[in-house]
């Protein structure tokens, strides 16, 4: 658990709280669920890989993203990173610096990509992906961290990175727990999750839940890189 999340969040069976802020949390998620359908995504000319994960706070996404584009560069490919610079004030579209820019403007995670890959920040997923189309950078695909519920950007692979010593908590969507979002309707948007897989099989809620989509262990090295994968077969 995250020091600043609930810890009633990953009890089992749900705490009184949770039950108590469920009809919220209801509403939260219907809302949700109807804004991204309602909405028309922009579709890039460019393939887009999103990152992203099911509930709220950090899961290890931005160490898969420096993985996949590690992986990408290998291949012959030039990936450009895109995120929306959580922690910092500047909306975007902006392209980082890794030498001149603080954290204070673009995040920790941007930075921490811009050593890597050239990245962008934009908090309007459209704006972002057609500044990346037209900008400075040769780029055959984007790599979004995080974004996964957000509908202004289609995605052609989704990946739903799981911390595997909390798993999903309690099951329940914020505030009555940590989910971003119903968790089926989130399923609908993924194609594979990713399992981080620090301490494995203590996470609540992840066994025959996940069997719904594609499962991999990600093993995590102690650089906080993302290592070698392996699927995830049993429930």
């Amino acid at each position: 658990m995250r020091l600043d999340e609930p810890a009633w969040w990953y009890r089992e069976p749900p705490s009184g709280m949770a039950t108590l802020l469920q009809p919220v949390a209801a509403l939260y998620g219907w809302a949700a669920t109807a804004l991204y359908w309602r909405a028309t995504p922009y579709r890039s000319r460019l393939p887009v890989i999103c990152v992203g994960n099911f509930t709220v706070g950090g899961t290890g996404k931005t160490p898969l993203v420096l993985y996949l584009c590690e992986r990408l560069k290998a291949a012959g490919h030039e990936p450009v990173a895109f995120t929306r610079g959580y922690g910092g004030r500047l909306s975007g579209p902006y392209w980082v610096n890794a030498k001149s820019d603080v954290a204070r403007d673009v995040g920790d995670e941007a930075l921490l990509l811009a050593k890597a890959v050239p990245t962008l920040v934009a908090r309007d997923r459209r704006a972002g992906a057609q500044a990346i189309e037209t900008g400075p950078h040769s780029v055959t695909v984007i790599v979004m961290d995080d974004g996964l519920q957000n509908p202004g950007l289609a995605k052609d692979l989704a990946l739903a990175v799981v911390d595997g010593s909390v798993g999903l908590g309690n099951g329940r969507v914020m505030p009555a727990g940590p989910l971003r979002a119903p968790l089926a309707f989130q399923l609908e948007l993924t194609d594979a999750i990713v399992v981080n897989e620090r301490n494995a099989g203590e996470g609540g809620r992840i066994g025959c839940i996940l069997e719904m989509a594609p499962v991999l262990i990600e093993q995590t090295d102690v650089d906080g890189h993302g290592g070698e994968s392996k699927e995830d077969t049993e429930c």
